[in-house]
């Protein structure tokens, strides 16, 4: 009798899990829409200042001493960022509600990563060792003129389904709110 008592609860237990992992509509739109401010300032002037004068590390732990971050491990982290954000999207269940968001929003990390990967690793290279000024404003021309229209087309067309969304569901959001400088 006990067993099949616990065999009962098992067997509920596993027809309520399911249930339990349809997201709220504001942890789609967050996920899939908020979480793209990871890539401001891609293939345009905001990564490109943060490369030009990088954030510090502490150094020594004692005297509290800070170093300027290799512009490699900028990169890095924006990569290891943008690869968690992306698998905790594709993580969410497709639903008809949610399909052009979670569309939007995969085609512009899988469109950005491997220029995180390549090019800008590339330019973070050149900053590490001293390149010529030249030759790295060459390379960040190149990526803002290669990369850009195609990003902001993206950017775009995500911030379009995310603003027909959030208003499907009512989540309050702030939109064209400018926050990079005039260049």
């Amino acid at each position: 009798m006990k067993k099949s008592a616990s065999l009962l609860l098992v067997i509920a237990g596993c027809c309520f899990l399911p249930s339990c992992d349809t997201a709220t509509p504001e942890t789609y739109f967050d996920r899939a829409v908020l979480n793209s401010n990871l890539m401001h300032g891609f293939a345009g002037r905001g990564l490109q200042r943060e490369l030009e004068q990088p954030s510090v590390k502490l150094a020594d732990d004692n005297s509290g001493a800070t170093v300027p971050m290799k512009r490699k491990e900028i990169i890095d982290n924006q990569i290891t960022s943008l690869g968690a954000s992306l698998a905790k999207i594709r993580k969410l269940r497709e639903t008809e509600d949610s399909r052009d968001i979670l569309a939007a929003s995969i085609a512009l990390y899988e469109y950005v990563l491997p220029v995180y990967g390549n090019e800008y690793q590339q330019l973070a290279k050149l900053y590490d060792e001293g390149a010529a000024r030249e030759q790295i404003e060459s390379l960040a021309v190149t990526i803002e003129a290669k990369y850009g229209p195609r990003f902001k087309t993206l950017h775009d067309q995500l911030t379009a389904a995310g603003k027909i969304y959030a208003a499907r569901h009512n989540i309050k959001v702030k939109w064209d709110i400018a926050t990079e400088p005039s260049p």
